[in-house]
C-alpha cells in the first residue's frame, strides 16, 4: 500500500469515526462573542423534560423590513434549536394574517387574533417612490399542546428606543419570552403567593390587574397573619401592598420567621401620609411620617424608607383648569411633579428593558448597616433633576414651581426601589416572642439564603379604577397622557425573580451587542461598498486559483526531475 493510499484510509477512518460518534453525543459549537446562538442550561433541561408535542404558530410573517426579518430569522432559529433538545418534539407553523380573499376577511381575522390576545403593530415605511405606507404585523407565535394556547409576544417596545434598539432588545429577550410561555404550558406545579391584609393594604379592586397577569403563573391568595405562626410557610412570596395601618409585633413575628425560613417578600410602602381628598378640594395638605411600626425590622434587614416626598422634572401631567372663573373649563396637561417617572436600572433583570415606572407621593430609600452577607441593587431611581420636601410640611398645589429652576431641583437619582438577596438578621434575634401566637417554633436568628425587594411607594402596584362601571384600568396605564408605563413588567418581574430557584430571570440579563451600520457611508459611498462586496469574493477566488496552478505545476515539475 502506498503512502498517498494510507492516508486516504486513515482520512476515511477519521471520518467515519466523527460520523459515529455524532450520531450518539450532539454538541453544538457556539463561536460568537456573546453566545447569540447558545442557550441555557436550564432551557436545555426544560426542553429534554418535554413529555407532549408542541406546536408553535408564528404570526410574524409576510413581507417585513429587514428589522422584523431579523427578528423573525432569530425566533426560527431559536425554536429549531429548541426543538433538538426536545427531541424534533415542535412543529412550527407560518401564517401570515394579513393574506386573505377580501379586506372583510382579513378585518374578521384581525379581530380574532385581537380576541385571543395578540394586539397588531403598525409599522411605518416609505416604498421606492417615497410614500408612506402603514403596515399591519402581528409580532407574536402561539404555543399550543394538548389543546392549551400560550400567546407569547416577540416584541418589546420601549419608549425613547429607536427601532433597531427595541429590535435588538426583542432579540435578547427571545429566550426568556419563549421559555416562559412554555413553562406555563407545561408546568403542574403551581406555587402560591399572597397578599396581605389586615393594615389598610390595597383592595383587591385596585390590585386586579396585577393578580391577573401573576395569575398565570401562581395561585393568588389574599387575608390576614391571626394568630398562626405558620400561617405564611406555603407561600413562595409575600405582597405587602401599600399598608396605611401600624403592623402588630405578632404580625412583624410572623413575617420576620417566614423570611428567617427562606420565604420572599415584596415590600410596597409609603413613607409619608398624606391626604389626597384634601389637595382635590382646597389644594392643602399635611404631609407627615407613615408610622407602620416596621423601621426597625426594615433597618434590621438593611434598609431604611426615610420619610420625604420626591419631587421629578420627569413626571407625568395631569390635566387642569386654565379657564377663568364662570367660564368653560379648558383643561391643559401640567406637569405633576409629584409624579416621577422613575427610571429602571439596566443592570438588574427586575428592571432591564422595562420603561419608565410611574409612581405617586414616593420616598427614598437608604442602605444602613454593615450586613456583607447581604447583596444591595438598585432597580427604580429618580432623575437627574429632583426636589427633595421633608417632612412634616404642608403640601401647597399653589405653589408655582419652575422646571428649569436648578436650585430646586438639585437633587439626583434618588433610589426608591431595591433589591436585596443574601442572609439576613431576625429582629427578634434576642426579644421574646410575641404573646398569643399558636404553632411556634424556636426562633431563628439568621435566614437561609433568600431575596426582598423594597419599594418606597405603594401606588405603583395600584390600577385606577373606573368611577362609571368600577372596571379596573390597566395597571401603569395612564388615561391623561393615554401612555403604557412599565409598572406592570416592574412588578411582575419583582414576584417573578423573588420566586425564581433556577435562574430564569437571569434570561433577560443577555446582552447581544447591537452592530448598526454607518447610514451616511452607506449613502455616500454606496457604490464603492456594492463594488467591494461583489468583488471582493471573486478576486480571492482567482488569487486561489492562480495560487494552486502555480503550486500544482511546481509539484509536477519536481516529481518529474525526480524521475
Amino acid at each position: 500500500m502506498t503512502i498517498r493510499n494510507r492516508k486516504n484510509l486513515l482520512l476515511l477512518i477519521l471520518l467515519l469515526t466523527v460520523i459515529i460518534l455524532s450520531y450518539f453525543y450532539f454538541f453544538r459549537l457556539d463561536l460568537t462573542t456573546d453566545k447569540r446562538y447558545s442557550v441555557s442550561s436550564q432551557t436545555k433541561n426544560l426542553m429534554e423534560k418535554i413529555e407532549s408535542p408542541l406546536e408553535v404558530v408564528v404570526y410574524l410573517d409576510g413581507d417585513l423590513n429587514p428589522g422584523f426579518q431579523r427578528l423573525k430569522k432569530s425566533t426560527v432559529e431559536l425554536l429549531e434549536e429548541l426543538s433538538v433538545y426536545a427531541g424534533k418534539n415542535i412543529s412550527i407553523k407560518y401564517e401570515n394574517p394579513s393574506l386573505a380573499d377580501s379586506p372583510e376577511e382579513r378585518e374578521k381575522r384581525y379581530t380574532q387574533l385581537m380576541n385571543n390576545g395578540l394586539t397588531p403593530t403598525a409599522v411605518y415605511e416609505r416604498d421606492k417612490e417615497g410614500k408612506s405606507i402603514q403596515k399591519i404585523i402581528f409580532p407574536w407565535i402561539e404555543i399550543s399542546s394538548n389543546g392549551k394556547k400560550i400567546p407569547v409576544c416577540l416584541l418589546k417596545n420601549i419608549l425613547g428606543n429607536s427601532g433597531a434598539e427595541n429590535l435588538n432588545i426583542s432579540i435578547e429577550n427571545l429566550e426568556f419570552e419563549i421559555t416562559d410561555g412554555i413553562r406555563r404550558l407545561v408546568n403542574k406545579d403551581v406555587k402560591k403567593i399572597a397578599f396581605l391584609e389586615g393594615h389598610g393594604e390595597l383592595t383587591e379592586a385596585e390590585t386586579y390587574d396585577i393578580s391577573k397577569s401573576l395569575s398565570r403563573y401562581f395561585q393568588i391568595d389574599r387575608g390576614t397573619l391571626a394568630s398562626n405562626a405558620a400561617v405564611l410557610n406555603d407561600y413562595k412570596v409575600v405582597i405587602i401592598a401599600k399598608p396605611i395601618k401600624p403592623f402588630s409585633e405578632s404580625d412583624k413575628y410572623i413575617i420576620d420567621q417566614y423570611i428567617m425560613n427562606g420565604g420572599r417578600v415584596l415590600w410596597l410602602l409609603d413613607g409619608v401620609r398624606i391626604s389626597k381628598e384634601n389637595l382635590s378640594t382646597i389644594g392643602l395638605s399635611p404631609a407627615i411620617e407613615l408610622d407602620l411600626n416596621l423601621n426597625d425590622q426594615l433597618f434590621r434587614y438593611g434598609i431604611r424608607i426615610n420619610s420625604i416626598l420626591l419631587q421629578d422634572v420627569q413626571c407625568a401631567s395631569v390635566p387642569v383648569n386654565i379657564a377663568p372663573a364662570n367660564a368653560s373649563p379648558q383643561f391643559e396637561p401640567t406637569p405633576w411633579y409629584f409624579a416621577p417617572l422613575l427610571l429602571a436600572s439596566p443592570e438588574h433583570p427586575v428592571s432591564r428593558n422595562i420603561t419608565e415606572v410611574r409612581s405617586e407621593f414616593c420616598s427614598g430609600i437608604d442602605v444602613v448597616g454593615n450586613n456583607k452577607q447581604v447583596d444591595y441593587q438598585l432597580l427604580l431611581a429618580t432623575s437627574d433633576n429632583t426636589h427633595i420636601i421633608g417632612t412634616p410640611t404642608t403640601i401647597d398645589l399653589s405653589q408655582k414651581i419652575k422646571e428649569n429652576d436648578k436650585t430646586y431641583f438639585s437633587g439626583a437619582y434618588v433610589p426608591v426601589a431595591v433589591s436585596m438577596e443574601g442572609i439576613f438578621d431576625s429582629d427578634f434575634a434576642n426579644r421574646m416572642t410575641p404573646k398569643g401566637l399558636a404553632n411556634t417554633t424556636p426562633t431563628l436568628k439568621q435566614s437561609v439564603r433568600t431575596r426582598q425587594i423594597v419599594v418606597a411607594d405603594g401606588d405603583i402596584v395600584r390600577n385606577e379604577v373606573s368611577r362609571k362601571d368600577s372596571a379596573s384600568i390597566p395597571l401603569g396605564f395612564d388615561r391623561y397622557m393615554n401612555q403604557q408605563f412599565g409598572n406592570k413588567d416592574f412588578v411582575q418581574n419583582a414576584v417573578l425573580f423573588l420566586a425564581d430557584n433556577d435562574g430564569w430571570m437571569q434570561l433577560r440579563s443577555r446582552t447581544i451587542k447591537l452592530r448598526l451600520l454607518n447610514k451616511k457611508i452607506i449613502s455616500e459611498d454606496r457604490l464603492f461598498w456594492q463594488l467591494t462586496n461583489v468583488l471582493t469574493p471573486l478576486t480571492l477566488l482567482l488569487l486561489f486559483g492562480i495560487g494552486y496552478q502555480i503550486i500544482r505545476k511546481r509539484k509536477y515539475t519536481r516529481n518529474q526531475s525526480v524521475k
